[in-house]
C-alpha cells in the first residue's frame, strides 16, 4: 500500500490536530450558514470557523489515535481514526493539524504531516492543502490517515474532530472528538505511556474478542514463509491495574518470552492464574493455520471472557510464526468509559512488537538470544535492511492483523451517566465458552451436535443446547466435563445486538422520480417487523424521502430520459473493478435534433482485497508398494484437495513419485552356444570328437548354476593295419603330403570360387589345461574376383579339441 505525501505547504511543526468541517461538503450545503461566517483573509481559518447546527457532548462519533496514548514521539507516524458507532454514520470531515494555543490563521499555526492511506477514501484540500478531506461525499463509518508527528522541541498536540451528517455538524472542543498529545521526554523512550484511571463502572459485562489475522503473501510479499505461517494460541485476561502481562518498555517474563519465540501458551497461562486475585477471566483461543484464510473457510479465532469494576482492564497476545520472538497484541486495554459505563465495541489494528529476548531480523533467522534482554518494543520499517518490514523511506508498517472486542452482555444494576443505547442486561451471565483444548485427554467425546432452535419463537430470551457423547473415560479418577451445552438466543428475526426496541425490515427499493424533467422527490418505505414489548409506538420512521433530479435540461432540444437504473455488479470479484449502470430515452427532442443525454455511465468499485487463496490438503497417503518385487522400481503416494473449487485453483503437487529398491534378482548362467564338433583325435582305430561351449555368466544372488560346457562322444575312421613298418611308412608319407600342402597353401593361398583366400592362421592356444579345451584357426578372404557373389566368399573358421585328458 502506497501513501499519499503531504503537499510540499505542510509545516513540520508540532500541531493542533482537528478534524474540522470539510470545505466541499460543510461549506456548501448552508449558504447561511457562510453567511454567518467572519470574512478572514487568514490561512484555512474559514474552515475552522465555520458553523452549522451543533450538538456537544454527542459520542456516537470517536476520534482515537493507535494505542492511545497521551504522548507522541517526533518523527514517529501514527494511525489515526474516525469512527461512528452502527447504526450512526458521516458523509464528511476534513483533518487539519495546528500547534496548541494558535488560530490557525497563518500557515506556521500548521504542524506535522499528513499521508493518505486510501484515496478513494481521504484526498487534500484544494483551498487549503494542509487538510485532509472526503474524496467523495457519501456514507461512511470509518477513515484512516497516518500523522507524522514533529520535530522535537514543539509542545502538545491537540486532535479535534468535527463530522457532517445530512445538515447536522457534530463538533467538540472537548470529549469523544477531541485528543490531547504532548511531546514525550526521551528519558521515557520506550514506555508505554498510557495512564489507567480508576473505573467508576457499575456490575459487570462480558465481551467477545475476534481475531482477525491479515499477514498474507499479498499484503506482506518479502521473504513471506509460505509453508509455515501462523498465528499460535491467544493467551490473555481481564485484569486490574495491579497485573501486567506486557507492556511497551517492559521486559518480557518468561511466559511472554514462551509465547514470543515458541509459540506456547502453558507458562503464559501459568502466570495469569498465580495472579488470581488481580485476574477475573483467562482469554484463551485456539492457533490459526495458516495465518490467513477467508472466513467462509474457517471462521475466525473468538473468546470470551468478563469484566468489572476492578478488573477493567484487557491483554492479550499471539505469536507471529514463524519469527524470532515477535508478536501482536493489546496490553491493559481500558473497556470502562469515564462516564462510568462500558465500552460497547473496539475494533484495533495491530502491527507486530519484538520480545527483546531473539536477536533474528527476519521470519527464519536461527535462534540468536539477546544478552542482555532489551524492553519490549514494536518494530519499525527501519529496523534492518533484511527485515520483511524494512521500508527505506520508513513509511509505516501494514497492519498484520485486527481484533474486534464487542460487549454482548451486561449484568447488575448499572451506573453509567450517559445512557446506554443498547439493552444487553441480562439476569445472568453465562459462563465463558471454554476453549475445547480444556477437556483432558483421557475423555473422548464424539463432535458437538448442530446447536438446536431456540426455545423462544418471540424477542424474549431463550436458550438452545448442543450435544456429545462420551465415547470413552480411560481414567476413571479424572471426572470429564458436561455432554450438553447452553447459549442464550431470541426467536426468528430479533436480535439481541440490536439496541431498537421495535425491529424494521430492510427498506424498499426507491420510488421513481415524481416527475420527468428536472428535479422532483422519490421515496422508500419499510415496515415493523416487531413492535416494542410494553405496547408504545415505534418512533423509528417507516418512510424516508430524497431530492431526485431527471432530464436537467427542459428544453425542445433537450430529450426525456428515465431515471437511471440500479448499478450492475462489480465487474471483479476483489480489488478494483468496475461497474455500471443504464437508463433509456423516452421521448427524442422536439425539434428532431439527436438526443445528446449519456444511456449508460461506468465508475470504479472496490472490492474486497484479493487475496492468494491457500490451498487445503489432506495428509498425504502411505507410499504405495514397489512397483517390482525384485531390484529397482517406483513407488507413489497421494493427497487430496479439501478446498472448494471456487476458491481457486491449486498448484500444490497432489501425488509424488520416488525410487524404491529391493533385494537384487537372481540372475541365471549364462552361456554361448555349442561349438562345432571336433576331428577325431585318432587317424585309425576307435577315437573320440569333442565340442565344448563358453560361460558368459557366472549365475549370481541364487540364479540357476552352468550346466555341462564340453560333451565328448565316440568315433572310428578305419582299423589299424598291424605291420608296424607299413604303418609307419603310411604315416611319413601322410605326413610329408601335408607339409607339402602346407607349404603350398603359405606361397599361394587356397583357391575358392570366385575369391582368393590367405593361408589358415596358426592354431590358438587351448582354452584349457586339461579336460578338454578347443583350439581355433582362422582362413581370410585375399582377393575377390568380380563375378563372384558375397555370400560365396567369406572368412572361415575352424575349432578342435585340444588337451582332452583328464585333469
Amino acid at each position: 500500500m502506497r501513501l499519499s505525501p503531504a503537499p510540499p505547504r505542510l509545516s513540520r511543526s508540532p500541531a493542533l490536530l482537528a478534524l474540522a468541517l470539510p470545505l466541499a461538503a460543510a461549506l456548501a450545503f448552508s449558504d447561511e450558514t457562510l453567511d454567518k461566517v467572519p470574512k478572514s483573509e487568514g490561512y484555512c481559518s474559514r474552515i475552522l470557523r465555520a458553523q452549522g447546527t451543533r450538538r456537544e457532548g454527542y459520542t456516537e462519533f470517536s476520534l482515537r489515535v493507535e494505542g492511545d496514548p497521551d504522548f507522541y514521539k517526533p518523527g514517529t507516524s501514527y494511525r489515526v481514526t474516525l469512527s461512528a458507532a452502527p447504526p450512526s454514520y458521516f458523509r464528511g470531515f476534513t483533518l487539519i493539524a495546528l500547534k496548541e494555543n494558535r488560530e490557525g490563521d497563518k500557515e506556521e499555526d500548521h504542524a506535522g504531516t499528513f499521508q493518505i492511506i486510501d484515496e478513494e477514501e481521504t484526498q487534500f484540500m484544494s483551498n487549503c492543502p494542509v487538510a485532509v478531506t472526503e474524496s467523495t461525499p457519501r456514507r461512511r463509518t470509518r477513515i484512516q490517515v497516518f500523522w507524522i508527528a514533529p520535530p522535537a522541541g514543539t509542545g502538545c498536540v491537540i486532535l479535534k474532530a468535527s463530522i457532517v451528517q445530512k445538515r447536522i455538524i457534530y463538533f467538540q472542543d472537548e470529549g469523544s472528538l477531541t485528543k490531547k498529545l504532548c511531546e514525550q521526554d526521551s528519558t521515557f523512550d520506550g514506555v508505554t505511556d498510557k495512564p489507567i484511571l480508576d473505573c467508576c463502572a457499575c456490575g459487570t459485562a462480558k465481551y467477545r474478542l475476534t481475531f482477525y489475522g491479515n499477514w498474507s503473501e499479498k499484503t506482506h510479499p518479502k521473504d513471506y514463509p509460505r509453508r509455515a505461517n501462523h498465528w499460535s494460541a491467544i493467551i490473555g485476561g481481564s485484569h486490574s491495574k495491579n497485573y501486567v502481562l506486557w507492556e511497551y518498555g517492559g521486559y518480557a517474563s518468561e511466559g511472554v518470552k514462551q509465547v514470543a519465540e515458541l509459540g506456547s501458551p502453558v507458562k503464559m497461562e501459568e502466570e495469569i492464574r498465580q495472579q488470581s486475585d488481580e485476574v477475573l477471566t483467562v482469554i484463551k483461543a485456539k492457533a490459526q493455520w495458516p495465518a490467513w484464510q477467508p472466513l467462509n473457510v474457517r471462521a475466525a479465532p473468538s473468546a470470551e471472557f468478563s469484566v468489572d469494576r476492578t478488573r477493567h482492564l484487557m491483554s492479550f497476545l499471539t505469536m507471529m510464526g514463524p519469527s524470532p520472538d515477535w508478536n501482536v497484541g493489546l496490553s491493559a486495554e481500558d473497556l470502562c468509559t469515564k462516564e462510568c459505563g462500558w465500552v460497547q465495541k473496539v475494533v484495533q489494528d495491530l502491527i507486530p512488537w519484538d520480545a527483546g529476548t531473539d536477536s533474528g531480523v527476519t521470519y527464519e533467522s536461527p535462534n540468536k538470544p539477546t544478552i542482555p534482554q532489551e524492553k519490549i518494543r514494536p518494530l519499525t520499517s527501519l529496523d534492518h535492511p533484511q527485515s520483511p518490514f524494512y521500508d527505506p523511506e520508513g513509511g509505516s508498517i501494514t497492519q498484520v492483523a485486527r481484533v474486534v472486542i464487542e460487549r454482548i452482555a451486561r449484568k447488575g444494576e448499572q451506573c453509567n451517566i450517559v445512557p446506554d443505547n443498547v439493552d444487553d442486561i441480562v439476569a445472568d451471565l453465562a459462563p465463558e465458552e471454554k476453549d475445547e483444548d480444556d477437556t483432558p485427554e483421557t475423555c473422548i467425546y464424539s463432535n458437538w451436535s448442530p446447536w438446536s432452535a431456540c426455545s423462544s419463537s418471540t424477542c424474549d430470551k431463550g436458550k438452545r443446547m448442543r450435544q456429545r457423547m462420551l465415547k470413552a473415560q480411560l481414567d476413571l479418577s479424572v471426572p470429564c466435563p458436561d455432554t450438553q451445552d447452553f447459549q442464550p438466543c431470541m426467536g426468528p428475526g430479533c436480535s439481541d445486538e440490536d439496541g431498537s426496541t421495535c425491529t424494521m425490515s430492510e427498506w424498499i427499493t426507491w420510488s421513481p422520480c415524481s416527475i420527468s424533467c428536472g428535479m422532483g422527490m422519490r421515496s422508500r418505505e419499510r415496515y415493523v417487523k416487531q413492535f416494542p414489548e410494553d405496547g408504545s409506538v415505534c418512533t423509528l420512521p417507516t418512510e424516508e424521502t430524497e431530492k431526485c433530479t431527471v432530464n436537467e435540461e427542459c428544453s425542445p432540444s433537450s430529450c426525456l430520459v428515465t431515471e437511471w437504473g440500479e448499478w450492475d455488479e462489480c465487474s471483479a470479484t476483489c480489488g478494483m473493478g468496475m461497474k455500471r449502470r443504464h437508463r433509456m430515452v423516452k421521448m427524442s427532442p422536439a425539434d428532431g435534433s439527436t438526443c445528446k443525454a449519456e444511456t449508460s455511465q461506468a465508475e470504479k468499485c472496490m472490492m474486497p482485497e484479493c487475496h492468494t487463496i491457500p490451498c487445503l490438503l489432506s495428509p498425504w497417503s502411505e507410499w504405495s508398494d514397489c512397483s517390482v518385487t525384485c531390484g529397482k522400481g517406483m513407488r507413489t503416494r497421494q493427497r487430496m484437495l479439501k478446498s472448494l473449487a471456487e476458491l481457486g485453483d491449486c498448484n500444490e503437487e497432489l501425488e509424488q513419485v520416488e525410487k524404491c529398491m529391493l533385494p537384487e534378482c537372481p540372475i541365471d548362467c549364462e552361456l554361448t552356444e555349442w561349438s562345432q564338433w571336433s576331428e577325431c583325435n585318432k587317424s585309425c582305430g576307435k577315437g573320440h570328437i569333442i565340442r565344448t561351449r563358453m560361460i558368459q555368466m557366472e549365475p549370481q544372488f541364487g540364479g540357476a548354476p552352468c550346466p555341462e560346457t564340453v560333451q565328448r562322444k565316440k568315433c572310428r575312421i578305419r582299423k589299424c593295419l598291424r605291420n608296424p613298418s607299413l604303418q609307419k611308412l603310411r604315416w611319413r608319407e601322410a605326413r610329408e603330403s601335408r607339409r607339402s600342402e602346407q607349404l603350398r597353401e603359405e606361397s599361394d593361398g587356397e583357391q575358392f570360387p570366385g575369391c582368393r583366400m590367405r593361408p589358415w592362421t596358426a592354431w590358438s592356444e587351448c582354452t584349457k589345461l586339461c579336460g578338454g579345451g578347443i583350439q581355433e584357426r582362422y582362413m581370410t578372404v585375399k582377393k575377390r574376383f568380380k563375378s563372384s557373389q558375397f555370400t560365396s566368399c567369406k572368412d572361415k573358421k575352424e575349432i578342435r579339441a585340444c588337451n582332452v585328458h583328464p585333469c
